[in-house]
């Protein structure tokens, strides 16, 4: 297994209407030429975690950082107008949480950060490493 020291939480800055899922994501990222879904796993609307990328493998979804991170994306981070906005459901909020404790049990040097803090981006459209400082 790779050396991992950060969990990067990212949204997927798509609507709260729009259905998104890890196949979606894995279809645009090959669009843009990469091999696949940059992100290791993927959290939908009604709070069911999909796999991505395998944990073993790099990802593609935080430059400079990818080597020795995982990549956790929720669907949504934007409102109807493609506005920041925090609008993960509650089943998203909870699965997060469950899935950043069981990646920190695997990790547990790891840090968690949102993408916002390696890149001039909003995403994750919530402070995580507020949020989670405490796991």
């Amino acid at each position: 297994m790779r050396h991992i020291d950060k969990i990067i939480v990212h949204c997927s800055a798509t609507p709260p209407g729009m259905k998104v899922d890890a196949k979606l994501v894995d279809e645009w990222h090959k669009a843009r030429g990469w091999s696949g879904i940059g992100y290791h796993f993927f959290i939908k609307r009604d709070g069911q975690i999909e796999l991505g990328r395998p944990m073993e493998k790099i990802g593609a979804h935080c430059k400079g950082f990818n080597k020795s991170s995982i990549g956790v994306c929720y669907a949504g981070g934007v409102d109807a107008d493609m506005i920041e906005e925090d609008n993960r459901s509650s089943e998203q909020i909870a699965s997060l949480l469950m899935l950043l404790r069981f990646l920190k049990n695997l990790f547990p040097i790891a840090t968690i950060h949102g993408h916002n803090e390696f890149s001039e981006k909003f995403c994750p459209s919530f402070d995580a490493k507020k949020e989670y400082a405490t796991l």
